[in-house]
C-alpha cells in the first residue's frame, strides 16, 4: 500500500510501499477515501527534519541534556550511534482520516465493515486505528467534509476549555485550518469574535464566518483592537491557534482580556510568560490537549476503555461525533477551507506546497477506491541471494518485531555475524520496512504467521512485546525453528511450563530440538569473559554484588502493565543471568526486599547459590540518569573485581591482572548474536544451556511473584 513517510533526519517526505498494518485487538482496520494535511503540525515537522544537527539541537534543549547525560555515563560512540538511529527512522504521519471499516479487531463491537468512518489515521492507503479514536460517518456527510473531523475536534476541545458564554466576546489568534473552525464555533455559541492573523485572505474567511479582524500584516495593533472591540473592558476570552516561537501571542493575549479573562493554548507558542501580566488581572491560562479527554491516555487510546459520559460528557471520540453533528447540520462550513487536491502518488508535490511560500490552506489527499497491492502485508525489499555451490550457507534468520532496540542493536548484530536477513515482520509495516531497507532483508511483513511458515527460515529472533514472546518461542518450536527471544523468555510460570515440556517433548525419541536462546548478553561481554576466566582459578564461595541505576519509566508505561510483566521480570532476569553465570552454580534459594513504589520496580534481590556463593542485585528505579547504569562487584578468595558499566574493569589482589578498560561500552551484544548464529551454522546446541535459561527465567518470575 502506499503511505507518506517522513524521514526527520534529512526532512525528505516519501510516498512508500508499505505492507498494510495488521488490525490488533480493540481496533478498526480501514480503506482510506481522503485524508487532510495539517499543515501547521507538518510544516513544523518538514522544517525540523530538513535542520541542521545544531538547529536540531536548539529546538529541543531536553533531548540535548539527555544526550549529554548518556555521553556522561556510557561514552560518546554509542551516543552518536543512539542519536543517529534515533534520526534514521522515519515517521508517519497524518492524523485526519476518513474511510471504509476493513476488517474489525477482536473485541470490537458497534462496528461493522462497510461502515464509513473518522479517524485520527494516518495518510496510509489502509490503517489501523483504536475504536475509541473512530467515528461513524453519518449519512449526508461526505467524505471530504468528514476528513476536517479530528482537526474539528481540536478546535471544539479549546472552544470547550476556554466555556464560551451568549454574547461573551473571544479573541482567536492565528487563523489557519483550526482557527476558521474555531472561528465557527464560537459563533455558533453565540459569542462575537475577534480574528487576529497576518494573511489577509485567512481574514477574509474569517469575516465570511462572521469574525471582525485585525491584519497584523499592515501594523495593526491587536491590544487596542482588542479593548476597542470590548468598549474598553477587555475580552472574556483568547484562543491562541498560532504556530510561532515568539512569546508576543501570550503577552498580547494577557494584555487584551478582561479581569479574571481565560487564555486557551490550542497551537504553540512561547511561554516566558510575565507574572505581572497575570497576577493584576488573575487570569487564568490553560493548555488543550489534542482532541479532548482521553487523548494520550493508553487505557483510553489502546485498551478501548471508555470514560463514563456521566462523568466525562466530552471525551476525544465524542468530540468526532459532534464535530460530524455539525457538518451534517451545516454549522460548520469546511468546503471554504478546501484550498487543494492531490492523489496520494502526488503526495510529495502536496508538502512541496504547504512547505513553500505558496497560499494554501486545507490541502486533501484522495486514495484509490481498489488497488492492486493495497492489502499486501509482504513487501519484496530485495532478492536473496543466490547461494554458491560448495559454499558455506549462512543461516536465514527472520525477525519478528523491528522496534527501536531491535534496529539500533540486535540486527546489526546478527548481520555482523553473518546471518543471511530473510524477513522482518512488524505490527504497523513501516518500522519493518525501514530495517528490511537499512540493513537488508529480503522481505518485510505485518503478517507474523509467514516466517513461521517459511520452511527456508533456519531461525526466528523475536524482539516483541513482552507478553508475546512465549506464543512465539512455541510457535518457533513447533514450526522446527530455532529461536532467540529477547528477553525474557515469558512472563508467568504456567507459559515457562508450556514451554519446557514442549522442547522435553521435541529432545525425546532422539530429536533433537530446535535451539531456544535468550538475550543475556552481558555473560558474553568481553570484561565479563575475563571475569569468568578469573573467577574460574579460584577456590571457594563468591560474593557478587549487581548494581543496576535503572532509571524510572513513568507509571503508565507499557513495561509495567501486563504486557510487559513489570521490570523485574523485564530486564531484572538480565542479572539473575549474569550472576547465575559468574556463579557458575545452580541458584538453590531466593529473597527480595522491595521498595514501596506505585511502580515497584526498586528493589534487591538476594540469591543463595548451591556451592555456597551468595548473589545481590540491587535494581534501583530512584537514582540520577548520570550516575552510570550498572556495575559488577565479585570479592572471592581475598580478591575483588569491579565492572563500571561495561567499561571498566579492575581487580585488587589479583595476581598480574589489574584492569582491562575499553575505548567503548560492549555488553555482549555482538558476541552474543555471533554464540548463536555460529550454533546454526554449526549445527551446535545453544550458546547457553536451555536448563538454565529455565532456571532463570523461574527465579525472575518467581522474584517478582513475590513483591
Amino acid at each position: 500500500m502506499k503511505q507518506i513517510l517522513q524521514h526527520v533526519g534529512s526532512g525528505k517526505t516519501e510516498v512508500a510501499d508499505v505492507p498494510r498494518p495488521a488490525v490488533g485487538r480493540g481496533q478498526l482496520l480501514i480503506h482510506s477515501s481522503r485524508t487532510l494535511i495539517s499543515a501547521g503540525t507538518e510544516r513544523t515537522l518538514v522544517a525540523f527534519g530538513k535542520a541542521n544537527y545544531l538547529d536540531k539541537a536548539r529546538q529541543q534543549p531536553d533531548k540535548v541534556r539527555q544526550v549529554i547525560d548518556k555521553v556522561k555515563t556510557d561514552g560518546l560512540l554509542p551516543t552518536i550511534e543512539s542519536v543517529r538511529n534515533k534520526l534514521d527512522q522515519p515517521m508517519s504521519v497524518g492524523y485526519c482520516n476518513v474511510g471504509v471499516v476493513a476488517e474489525l479487531g477482536a473485541g470490537v463491537t458497534g462496528y461493522a465493515v462497510g461502515d464509513r468512518v473518522a479517524s485520527n489515521g494516518m495518510h496510509a492507503e489502509v490503517v489501523a486505528v483504536a475504536v475509541n479514536l473512530c467515528a461513524k460517518v453519518p449519512d449526508g456527510v461526505s467524505e471530504e467534509p468528514a476528513a476536517f473531523t479530528v482537526l474539528g475536534a481540536i478546535a471544539l476541545q479549546g472552544v470547550r476549555l476556554v466555556a464560551p458564554t451568549l454574547g461573551e466576546t473571544v479573541v482567536v489568534t492565528g487563523l489557519g485550518l483550526i482557527g476558521q473552525i474555531t472561528v465557527q464555533i464560537l459563533r455558533a455559541n453565540g459569542c462575537r469574535v475577534l480574528g487576529v492573523d497576518f494573511d489577509p485572505a485567512k481574514l477574509a474567511l474569517a469575516r465570511k464566518f462572521g469574525a471582525e479582524t485585525v491584519d497584523l500584516s499592515v501594523g495593526q495593533d491587536p491590544v487596542a483592537a482588542a479593548i476597542q472591540f470590548t468598549d474598553g473592558r477587555g475580552v472574556d476570552a483568547v484562543i491562541i491557534t498560532a504556530s510561532t516561537q515568539s512569546d508576543e501571542p501570550m503577552h498580547q493575549a494577557a494584555l487584551m482580556c478582561r479581569q479574571r479573562g481565560r487564555i486557551v493554548l490550542v497551537g504553540t507558542t512561547g511561554l516566558k510568560l510575565m507574572r505581572d501580566d497575570f497576577y493584576k488581572k488573575e487570569l487564568t491560562f490553560q493548555v488543550s490537549s489534542s482532541y479532548g479527554p482521553g487523548r494520550y491516555d493508553p487505557n483510553y487510546e489502546q485498551k478501548g476503555q471508555d470514560y463514563p459520559a456521566g462523568f466525562v460528557r466530552w471525551t476525544a471520540q465524542r468530540n468526532f461525533e459532534a464535530v460530524l453533528e455539525m457538518l451534517k447540520s451545516g454549522t460548520l462550513d469546511v468546503a471554504s477551507l478546501v484550498s487543494h487536491r492531490f492523489s496520494i502518488d502526488k503526495a510529495e508535490d502536496a508538502y512541496a506546497l504547504v512547505t513553500s511560500d505558496a497560499p494554501s490552506l486545507g490541502v486533501l489527499l484522495e486514495y484509490p477506491v481498489t488497488s492492486s497491492d493495497r492489502d499486501a502485508r509482504t513487501v519484496r525489499v530485495r532478492r536473496p541471494i543466490a547461494t554458491v555451490p560448495g559454499a558455506v550457507v549462512a543461516p536465514a534468520v527472520s525477525f519478528v518485531g523491528a522496534g527501536n532496540y531491535s534496529t539500533a542493536v540486535l540486527i546489526p548484530a546478527f548481520k555482523a555475524a553473518g546471518a543471511r536477513l530473510a524477513k522482518v515482520a512488524s505490527s504497523g509495516g513501516v518500522s519493518g520496512l525501514h530495517a528490511a531497507r537499512k540493513f537488508g532483508f529480503e522481505e518485510a511483513s505485518t503478517d507474523t504467521a509467514t516466517i513461521f511458515a517459511d520452511a527456508g527460515v533456519n531461525a526466528v529472533v523475536v524482539t516483541t512485546r513482552h507478553d508475546t514472546h512465549a506464543r512465539f518461542v512455541k510457535q518457533a518450536l513447533e514450526s522446527g525453528k530455532s529461536v532467540f527471544v529477547e528477553k525474557p523468555l515469558c512472563l508467568t510460570l504456567a507459559e515457562l511450563d508450556e514451554i519446557d515440556a514442549l522442547h522435553t517433548h521435541l529432545s525425546s525419541a532422539g530429536k533433537v530440538a530446535p535451539r531456544v536462546m535468550v538475550g543475556f548478553n552481558r555473560r558474553f561481554a568481553p570484561q565479563v569473559v575475563k571475569i569468568k576466566q578469573l573467577l574460574s582459578a579460584t577456590p571457594g564461595p563468591k560474593a557478587l554484588v549487581a548494581t543496576v541505576n535503572s532509571g524510572a519509566i513513568p507509571a503508565e508505561h507499557w513495561v509495567h502493565d501486563e504486557s510487559g510483566g513489570g521490570r523485574i521480570v523485564g530486564e531484572g532476569c538480565h542479572f539473575v543471568d549474569l550472576l547465575r553465570f559468574l556463579a557458575g552454580s545452580a541458584i538453590a534459594g531466593h529473597h527480595i526486599a522491595a521498595m514501596k513504589s506505585a511502580t515497584r520496580d526498586s528493589a534487591t534481590i538476594q540469591l543463595m547459590f548451591a556451592d555456597g556463593s551468595i548473589g545481590t542485585i540491587h535494581y534501583l528505579a530512584n537514582g540520577s540518569k548520570r550516575f552510570p547504569k550498572e556495575r559488577i562487584e565479585v570479592f572471592a578468595a581475598g580478591r575483588v573485581l569491579q565492572l563500571d558499566n561495561f567499561r571498566k574493569l579492575r581487580g585488587f589482589g589479583w595476581s598480574g591482572f589489574t584492569s582491562m578498560n575499553l575505548w567503548r561500552q560492549d555488553k555482549g551484544h555482538a558476541a552474543c548474536a555471533v554464540a548463536f548464529v555460529d550454533a546454526l551454522r554449526q549445527g551446535l546446541p545453544a550458546p547457553i544451556p536451555f536448563e538454565e535459561i529455565v532456571e532463570v527465567s523461574r527465579v525472575s518470575i518467581e522474584v517478582a511473584a513475590s513483591i
